[in-house]
């Protein structure tokens, strides 16, 4: 009985596989594309416990075990660091997701077809833009000597400001930086969720006497709800990676004065590879943000599913 039973569902197996063959050829680039690029350098992670040296490579060079997470650690370094990346992140995460949703409701409240579309295009291309042209324009904008910025002040008859001396000025650039480049294109998704809400329970609404803020609060906001948990906890699965491009373009990674607040994991690491040539410390670092960041989205999955089960994502 047991072999007809496992004949039987060998043979269901194999139905089911050939009945959806075509999905399966099209997740085979993406299977592909992890097993090359995520899966197969995985063994370079050993670089993370040996204090590397050209000649050996990475299986012969000397086995130091934990040393470059106790060094790490020891100067102070790593602290700073990841507060620096969470911090960051986390405004990113969470700044954007407020202000993209409130972006995907006012265009889905738009009536106007040619001003809808106008809009759109305008948001989305900032995310077009290169960081290195970002960088250019924050320096144009802020520098002390030929800056914009200092250069309205002086007219004004005021003192100039020493901007890239200024570490606290920095958090607030960046976010706003980031926020004008990333809301348009990321509002695309909830966009595109709200496209798909029953207009039926929409003009329900509207015939109950509805007003438009009584339908966005009750109706479209409930209805984006799954949608911002699922984008919540992927992006918390990198909130150890900062946003090096961004960064290292509007101040460099070498500003020594702005180090306190603009220091990220990602910039420490660029300065370790390119200053040190230390390959063994940038692995140690890089290995800290993956375990971190897997610690986090099983935290928050955790968490969802206790407080709402049905849009947890295991």
């Amino acid at each position: 009985m047991s072999v007809e039973l496992a004949n039987k569902r060998a043979g269901s197996w194999w139905k089911k596989l050939k009945n959806n063959r075509t999905l399966l050829i099209m997740c085979v680039p993406a299977l592909v594309f992890f097993i090359v690029f995520a899966y197969l350098p995985m063994p370079g992670l050993y670089l993370a416990f040996i204090k590397y040296n050209y000649s050996d490579g990475i299986f012969n060079s000397p086995f130091v075990g934990f040393e470059n997470f106790r060094f790490l650690v020891i100067t102070g370094d790593l602290w700073k660091l990841t507060f620096n990346t969470v911090a960051y992140n986390l405004a990113f995460i969470l700044l954007g997701n407020v202000l993209q949703i409130a972006v995907a409701v006012l265009l889905n409240e738009l009536t106007g077809k040619w001003f809808k579309k106008i809009s759109q295009t305008l948001m989305f291309l900032p995310h077009f833009i290169s960081a290195v042209l970002i960088g250019l324009i924050a320096y144009n904008i802020l520098s002390y000597d030929y800056g914009l910025l200092n250069g309205i002040l002086q007219a004004l008859g005021m003192e100039p400001v020493k901007v890239y001396s200024t570490p606290n000025a920095w958090p607030f650039i960046i976010v706003l930086t980031y926020l004008w480049q990333a809301t348009g294109y990321g509002s695309i998704i909830y966009f595109a969720a709200i496209m798909g809400l029953d207009n039926e329970v929409v003009e329900a609404s509207e015939i109950d006497g509805a007003n438009a803020f009584q339908r966005i609060r009750y109706i479209v906001l409930p209805w984006l709800k799954p949608t911002f948990i699922i984008l919540l906890l992927f992006s918390l699965g990198g909130v150890l990676k900062g946003n090096f491009g961004l960064i290292y373009n509007l101040v460099g990674a070498n500003n020594t004065a702005l180090y306190a607040t603009t220091d990220i994991i990602e910039t420490y690491v660029f300065r370790s590879l390119m200053t040190n040539f230390n390959f063994s410390l940038g692995s140690a670092v890089s290995l800290y943000q993956s375990l971190f960041g897997f610690a986090i989205v099983l935290t928050a999955n955790w968490l969802v599913r206790k407080l709402s089960p049905e849009n947890s994502l295991f």
